[in-house]
């Protein structure tokens, strides 16, 4: 109701003062029940929830592991020349028997000519001695020649005889040093950078010209525990000496992606390293994309293939305090709660979770910051990419 002016002045000035408290007090009562009315219709915060959901995992190690190639050969020079020729280029791709480098072979075909000659020589002064041994023995009968001559005759049949294999083998060994100087490659692999320049003299003694590696398939060398490596002997004789039917192996590569080929153990030393305690175990693994280059260090991951049901969350959801790794649930009355979790290792961009989860139960992924424990909110259920973590609606899928 409104006061008219005149009223007013009919009281005192300390009753003024009173009227003026009192509509004072009146005011701010309307203005903080207005001000609830309002925060009680403002809508809880929107946040991006995930929901749990369980996968099949085995169990699971990794290991520090080096890639070896499944074949190296250090080019060298088996005869000694000029190098007059190379066919390839340094890192190129090269096959089975084809022809790297050539060695000057004036020198061996002259050898060559010289030992083709030098048996035909002998040849015809073995077939020589054989006629005189004939006719010696015919007439040795009648007492023409006496027995020293005829033991000389046979003598110089056997050692023109021997003279001849000399000269064969003399014309092999020209044969092989001629072919020595043509320089081909054993298997096919990669060539790598070459130490001589053609023009340079090559012998035996000059050490690689260039190593030729093949690296399909690849070799991957890491070391095992020798108490691991007891249980993985026990589970070869159970599985009668097979269990790459019981490890799923696979690669992480130094940038951090895991490599597309699946590998197999194929070799285990003999012996535990000395100061160590561990033992080398190899394992094998395709290559076709020469992806894997020799020498790289990488993560060997030795998964079994008998697998139980575990939760997965993504790693966006986990936050940490000082009571360890936690994650916000938001429970069926939409109200937030914080949950202590143990988690077990990343897979790609989700996170095994060992307990404190359970299946379906919806965890924020995105609003963290707007969120604290106790409140109610609004949850919106987001999908997440397991390998890559990007976040995106149900709706565009």
């Amino acid at each position: 109701m409104p006061i008219q002016l005149n009223n007013l002045l009919k009281f005192s000035p300390l009753r003024i003062v009173k009227r003026i408290a009192i509509l004072t007090t009146l005011l701010a009562v309307s203005a903080c029940g207005q001000k609830e009315q309002i925060a009680q219709k403002a809508p809880p915060p929107a946040v991006s929830t995930y929901v749990v959901s369980m996968d099949k995992v085995g169990d699971y190690r990794e290991f520090v592991a080096r890639t070896v190639a499944s074949k190296e050969v250090e080019l060298t020079a088996r005869v000694e020349g000029e190098l007059v020729e190379r066919l390839f280029k340094e890192g190129a791709i090269v096959e089975k028997d084809q022809i790297l480098l050539k060695i000057d072979p004036t020198t061996y075909i002259t050898a060559l000519e010289s030992a083709k000659a030098d048996l035909t020589s002998k040849v015809a002064g073995a077939q020589g001695a054989a006629r005189d041994l004939k006719r010696g023995k015919e007439v040795a009968g009648q007492g023409y020649i006496s027995q020293s001559d005829l033991d000389k005759l046979i003598t110089n049949d056997s050692q023109a005889k021997a003279a001849v294999n000399v000269a064969k083998a003399a014309l092999e060994q020209a044969e092989l040093n001629l072919s020595y100087t043509t320089i081909s490659a054993p298997f096919a692999g990669h060539i790598g950078k070459v130490n001589f320049s053609v023009g340079n003299i090559v012998s035996p003694a000059s050490g690689s010209i260039a190593t030729l590696t093949s690296t399909n398939p690849m070799y991957v060398s890491f070391g095992v525990e020798e108490s691991e490596f007891i249980s993985y002997l026990q589970g070869k004789k159970a599985n009668k000496g097979d269990v790459k039917d019981e490890l799923d192996l696979s690669l992480r590569l130094p940038n951090n992606t895991t490599y597309a080929e699946k590998g197999e153990i194929i070799f285990a030393d003999t012996k535990i390293e000395q100061g160590m305690g561990t033992v080398e175990l190899r394992a094998i693994f395709q290559n076709p994309d020469d992806i894997i280059l020799p020498g790289l260090f990488v993560t060997l991951v030795a998964e079994s293939k008998d697998k139980k049901e575990m939760a997965l969350i993504p790693q966006a959801s986990v936050q940490e305090n000082q009571q360890g790794k936690f994650v916000l649930v938001v429970d069926e009355q939409n109200k937030v709660a914080q949950r202590i979790v143990t988690l077990g290792r990343r897979i790609n961009a989700m996170w095994l979770v060992e307990s404190g989860l359970k299946e379906n139960e919806r965890v924020i992924i995105e609003g963290l910051q707007k969120v604290r424990n106790g409140i109610e909110v609004g949850p919106v259920d987001k999908r997440v990419d397991p390998i890559t973590g990007v976040i995106s609606d149900y709706l565009t899928q």
